[in-house]
């Protein structure tokens, strides 16, 4: 199987103030909330997940001095993940508001904070190695303060069979990434995971799904075949080509669940499995079964890092 990788994950952490609500309120309106939660978030869940599926995890990215980022460390300690960086002392983290509906759909509002600036001397000290996965999140290459930053990062970065292999989950955000930043990025991934929001954005192809809405992807300007896309589709799983796959398309289909209490943290549970099984060089295939296990069991339980361990996926998963 090869040697096993470490994830490192630039996918910046704040934390989520979520409120459930009955719908969204009208412009100028309100609604009662049924209940709300505080949690560490956004690349929190990320790691969370690659972490309870056996993978050595490091937090490559900014954290604020404040309750936020006393909250972010706390997280990251429980999960025996840690930080790269010192906690700077300029600010605190930021948060995120998630409005969270009955139906488990939820809607963001994100104020960004010490999280947000990242410092080239502080990733060019990161200890990288070849069999390590470096993950990225499409927040960092929107904010002003980090994303030129990576993308000059990554452009020093040896690829293929020298340096780490790069995943990008470019998020809701997807169409505000500059287009200096991603044509900068592009190049060095090797994985990009999106849900089909984000693939019809990046399409621009509203009425596309499924192999279509794939291959419109893959159409655009920058992919080549050595890089493998993920198309995430909710409750009917995910598609694969490219990269390891070559032209072949894979479909894995997403198991039975439960009432859908909260999918806040699937989208994040899918790509932080992803990430441990493939640092333990599981083929992709393999990596994605589990992926979409525990991302359609993470769906059952409020909050968002809510990522299961392996031990609960591991009798329908390939992935030890």
């Amino acid at each position: 199987m090869g040697d096993r990788g470490r994830v490192i994950s630039l996918a910046s952490i704040l934390v989520d103030l979520a409120v459930e609500v009955p719908r969204l309120p009208d412009r100028g309106g309100d609604v009662l909330a049924a209940g709300t939660h505080t949690d560490a978030a956004a690349g929190f869940n990320v790691v969370a997940a690659a972490a309870r599926h056996g993978a050595s995890c490091i937090y490559a990215g900014p954290h604020g001095t404040g309750p936020h980022g006393d909250r972010v460390r706390a997280a990251l300690r429980a999960e025996g993940i840690p930080a790269a960086f010192p906690t700077r002392r300029d600010g605190d983290t930021g948060f995120c508001i998630v409005l969270v509906e009955p139906d488990g759909e939820r809607t963001f509002i994100t104020t960004p904070g010490a999280e947000s600036i990242v410092h080239i001397a502080d990733l060019d000290d990161l200890d990288v190695r070849t069999e390590d996965l470096i993950a990225l999140s499409g927040y960092d290459l929107v904010y002003a303060g980090s994303g030129p930053v990576i993308a000059e990062w990554l452009t020093h970065l040896e690829r293929g069979t020298v340096g780490p292999r790069v995943l990008l989950d470019p998020g809701p955000l997807i169409a505000d990434i500059p287009a200096e930043v991603w044509s900068r990025v592009l190049p060095r991934l090797d994985v990009l995971t999106l849900n089909q929001r984000e693939a019809r954005i990046l399409a621009d192809a509203d009425d596309a799904h499924h192999t279509d809405l794939l291959a419109a992807v893959l159409s655009q300007p920058g992919m080549s075949g050595d890089l493998a896309v993920v198309l995430r589709e909710g409750p009917h799983g995910c598609l694969a080509t490219g990269g390891p796959l070559a032209d072949s398309v894979v479909h894995i289909p997403a198991p039975q669940v439960g009432t859908v209490v909260d999918t806040t943290g699937a989208g994040d549970t899918h790509t932080g499995v992803l990430l441990a099984c493939l640092a333990r060089a599981e083929t992709l295939t393999a990596a994605l079964t589990a992926a979409t296990e525990a991302a359609s069991s993470s769906v059952t339980t409020s909050g968002p890092a809510t990522a299961p361990t392996s031990d609960t996926t591991r009798e329908s998963s390939p992935c030890p």
